[in-house]
């Protein structure tokens, strides 16, 4: 017999780009300063470089194409959410995440997650949009995200 799925997720809401990510806590590995981006080139938007962690070179998305920040908004110092890869690579284990602010824990049940999908297109990496009680957000698709960059790196 299988279990019953949690009636409580405990989540994480990362500042990214002018929207908050909506993942599961268990999907995040460490949350780090930013430092020492190495550019890719010919690569998309969101695809800001590769950095350096534990001795894995990860590639590193910003999610500025999905709502950008306005011109006049604060700086705020840059991190780098080291997120868990879910397609079981062993050359791909983790995605990093450009960060703006710090990452917020909370815990969700079904009747706080709301979608809020408008029926236009959702941009490159958004699986959903959706209300967390009084916080928009998005989840992400990581699951293109790392197909795309599994077929960069072939490609190459």
């Amino acid at each position: 017999m299988s279990e019953p799925l949690p009636r409580e997720i405990r989540c994480v809401l990362i500042p990214s780009g002018g929207v908050r990510l909506l993942l599961p806590n268990a999907a995040v590995a460490e949350v780090i300063t930013l430092a020492g981006v190495e550019p890719v080139a010919e690569g998309p938007e969101w695809l800001a470089g590769r950095i350096q962690w534990r001795g894995w070179q990860i590639p590193l998305v910003s999610f500025d194409h999905v709502a950008r920040l306005p011109e006049d908004a604060p700086p705020q110092a840059s991190r780098v959410a080291v997120l868990k890869a879910i397609g079981n690579r062993a050359d791909m284990p983790y995605i990093a995440v450009l960060t703006h602010g710090f990452p917020r824990l909370t815990t969700l049940n079904a009747e706080l997650l709301l979608p809020t999908h408008d029926g236009h297109d959702l941009p490159f990496g958004v699986r959903a949009r959706v209300l967390v009680r009084d916080d928009t957000a998005v989840i992400p698709d990581l699951e293109g995200i790392e197909a795309t960059l599994v077929a960069m790196q072939e490609a190459a």
